[in-house]
């Protein structure tokens, strides 16, 4: 059995997400949940949405990057957006691929202070 809408705190639990987050996704019009009364229900287009942003949050986007990308989807003839999609990935990798070759030299440098550190406590005993 599918499930067609889920309340707030069903899409919290769904997304492993807090309500403060939902509400901030719909509050920069990232999410637009149904409402009735006071009560929020999400159906499957916010769970596509959703698992997008969480994707993209993932890759390093920004939400306002985000907030673009999803736009995209919401039109037709959406040659030119694919394009700065491509544009925005390409630019990310090189940012991604920059911090990998850093974070790799740092767990170097650690280890190698690990390692004379441990050198200092065996000679201190």
């Amino acid at each position: 059995m599918t499930v067609d809408r889920l309340t707030l705190k069903e899409m919290c639990a769904k997304f492993n997400v807090t309500t403060r987050t939902l509400r901030y996704y719909e509050y920069i019009e990232l999410l637009f949940p149904e409402k009735e009364g006071r009560t929020r229900f999400y159906g499957p287009t916010e769970f596509a949405r959703m698992e997008l942003i969480l994707r993209g949050k993932r890759w390093g986007f920004s939400l306002e990057e985000i907030r673009q990308w999803l736009e995209m989807y919401d039109k037709e003839d959406n040659s030119a957006q694919l394009e700065t999609l491509l544009e925005m990935a390409e630019r990310q990798l090189v940012a991604l691929e920059s911090q990998y070759e850093q974070l790799g030299e740092t767990l170097v440098d650690l280890k190698e202070m690990r390692n004379r550190t441990l050198d200092r406590i065996k000679n201190i005993k």
